[in-house]
């Protein structure tokens, strides 16, 4: 996934930018809401993590102007407040979540994942497509009960397109997905990472199809 981090505090915005990036997403870190917007107005976020008191604002007018805009990124506000009236506030506002400072990574990350199994409407981390299924928690692909074990961008890159299958993804939305503004990446490292996922699903019905023009997409064969 592509998390958006909305953090001023140095020392913790570099502990979960660390974290998150070993398991293999892709993080952008905004140390102010200017910064923040300027993110949005150019990239498509999975999910946001956003920080409630910063140098240039209250977090919440962040959440509240980013709901009135009609977008949908999952939020999970981070709050050293622990009063119930500030929970309930920024859930009132639109948050998907929240988390209490100081907060363990791991229960960090659970939270993303129950926010996005709830947004895909689905009770587990498993996705089935045919005769594939993903597990991003185990890293694993099992096409035709053949285990396949995947490497983090293979496994961030067949999670987009299992996500939403027969949407067409060009290459550079899959580079914008797949990498972080700091890293200089081109769109023959997505024609690599396809490649190798076409590999692993050999003898599936569910392929990446090539859209001549206009980039990839996962569907039936």
């Amino acid at each position: 996934m592509r998390y958006l981090l909305v953090e001023d505090n140095d020392q913790l915005a570099n502990a979960v930018l660390d974290r998150l990036t070993l398991d293999g997403h892709v993080v952008d870190r905004a140390p102010d809401l200017g910064t923040a917007d300027d993110f949005i107005a150019t990239t498509e976020y999975d999910m946001i993590l956003l920080d409630i008191m910063l140098p240039d604002g209250d977090g919440r007018q962040f959440l509240q102007a980013h709901r009135t805009a009609q977008r949908n990124t999952p939020v999970i506000v981070l709050t050293a407040r622990s009063e119930v009236s500030d929970r309930v506030s920024v859930l009132d506002l639109g948050a998907d979540d929240y988390i209490v400072k100081p907060f363990d990574f791991s229960e960090l990350e659970a939270r993303c994942r129950a926010v996005q199994r709830r947004r895909s409407g689905g009770a587990s981390n498993l996705h089935k497509y045919g005769d594939v299924v993903f597990d991003p928690l185990a890293c694993t692909l099992t096409v035709n009960g053949r285990e396949v074990r995947l490497r983090n961008r293979e496994l961030r890159l067949f999670e987009i397109f299992i996500a939403a299958p027969d949407q067409v993804f060009s290459k550079s939305k899959l580079v914008d997905r797949l990498f972080s503004y700091d890293v200089d990446a081109s769109e023959n490292a997505i024609e690599v990472y396809v490649g190798r996922l076409r590999k692993h699903l050999e003898g599936a019905k569910a392929q990446i199809v090539t859209v001549r023009g206009l980039g990839y997409r996962l569907s039936l064969s």
